[in-house]
């Protein structure tokens, strides 16, 4: 396990901008036009200015979103909008959130996590990383000399010792508060005992990290280290060596991950029968019913089965769901189709919709983005609505989502699972606390 380490944060000044429920965003890679513009109007402050600046005409390499950025930050330093609090700090997190019929709270806490390169020591990644997501954060952390938002990492602990430890520092200790878009309730509270932070040091001394959420974001800090060690030598204490990071326990009972469906675009249309006669021998099929509505049932029953060689799976050309199950056959094909990668990857759901449906029994690898759904009323309103030209989707996907201990285990195997394999709900919010590099 790397080190974990408390800094002094940089947060917003509640006595210049009234709520931090105005100032706050949710992660840079889920935010889109709309959302963007309605958080640059909802407070001249809002940390959008920072993690997703608008472009603007006349933009260059000198005078851009980037440049922008880095001068909002060091003015709304200047001004007191930020403040660097006084002492070193773990910073304890809970997300309070609904899902289903449930209330949930997420407990995890905030700190410097050293770093590793992927395959070099403890931090595991899960999924794959994309050249220019990483050029677009590393120019602005180059700019901005500082990790605005954070990992998230989670780490096994069955006992939750390092969680505990502050859970029993903040008893009765009113907590800072913020309210996201999605009604999701964000509470923070730093931790400055250093009888505490030792303990939780202690206590993750001997853990992996799995990274969650913030690949791109990861590989971007080390991406900076690395050059600033180019530019001469970097001290072992030097915060460039670090990375702000979210660390949960993948015990904690608000630890939930969700499924997320595909729409897929760009196959050509077909029936249930037609899709039946691809899936030849490899799947047992049995009728789910008409119209997209039956998705309720569909995955009711599938989330009930939990088994991840089952796929509910709808056909806009005659409106009718096919619920398909991996037979012994489709398993040996699998295993075939997928020889390069461990039986825990084989396994997965949306590996085999993507490596034996898609790529193999349909013979399509470069398919247009799917839209990605992660509620079942979400997949519904999307077939009844359709694409945004309003085409109809030719075929969606119910999927089981990868578990905790497959992230574990595909993850140790150094392998990483296809895209949008899970989605860690709620997430977490930019603007609590931010990682000055410098």
């Amino acid at each position: 396990m790397p080190t974990i380490a408390a800094f002094r944060g940089l947060r917003y000044d509640l006595g210049h901008v009234g709520s931090l429920s105005d100032v706050i965003a949710p992660p840079y890679d889920v935010i889109g036009p709309e959302l963007q513009d309605d958080l640059y109007k909802r407070h001249p402050s809002n940390v959008i200015r920072l993690i997703l600046n608008r472009e603007e005409p006349g933009d260059d390499d000198t005078h851009n979103r980037y440049s922008r950025a880095a001068r909002f930050l060091k003015n709304w330093q200047e001004e007191g909008v930020f403040q660097t609090d006084p002492s070193p700090a773990l910073y304890v997190y809970h997300q309070v959130f609904e899902y289903g019929d449930e209330s949930f709270t997420r407990r995890g806490f905030m700190g410097r996590m050293g770093l590793e390169r992927f395959g070099e020591g403890t931090v595991y990644p899960h999924e794959e990383t994309h050249a220019a997501a990483k050029a677009d954060r590393l120019k602005l952390t180059q700019a901005c000399r500082a990790n605005l938002s954070q990992i998230f990492g989670i780490y096994p602990d069955e006992e939750n010792e390092a969680q505990s430890l502050l859970e029993n520092a903040i008893i009765g200790v009113t907590p800072l508060e913020a309210t996201d878009h999605l009604g999701v309730v964000h509470r923070l509270w730093p931790v400055t005992d250093v009888n505490v932070i030792g303990g939780v040091s202690s206590a993750m001394a001997s853990k992996p990290m799995f990274v969650a959420d913030g690949h791109h974001r990861y590989e971007t800090a080390c991406n900076f280290r690395d050059q600033l060690a180019a530019g001469g030598s970097l001290d072992p204490s030097h915060p460039a060596n670090f990375v702000l990071t979210m660390c949960v326990s993948m015990n904690d009972p608000g630890m939930i991950v969700l499924p997320t469906h595909r729409l897929f675009r760009g196959l050509p249309a077909l029936t249930s029968e037609q899709l039946r006669a691809k899936l030849g021998a490899l799947f047992d099929c049995e009728s789910g019913g008409s119209g997209p509505a039956q998705a309720h049932g569909i995955w009711e029953a599938i989330e009930m089965e939990d088994n991840q060689g089952q796929l509910g799976l709808y056909t806009s050309a005659d409106d009718q769901w096919t619920v398909a199950t991996l037979s012994d056959a489709g398993q040996a094909k699998m295993a075939e189709v997928a020889s390069d990668h461990s039986s825990d990857w084989q396994g997965l759901g949306v590996s085999i919709l993507q490596r034996l449906i898609l790529e193999t029994l349909f013979e399509a690898k470069d398919l247009p983005k799917p839209n990605y759904v992660h509620l079942v009323e979400e997949v519904v309103e999307g077939l009844v609505a359709g694409d945004d030209d309003g085409s109809k989707y030719p075929l969606t996907a119910l999927v089981m989502p990868a578990t905790l201990d497959h992230i574990r285990a595909i993850s140790e195997h150094g392998e990483r699972m296809p895209a949008k394999s899970t989605y860690f709900y709620p997430k977490l919010l930019s603007g609590l606390v931010i990682n000055p590099l410098d």
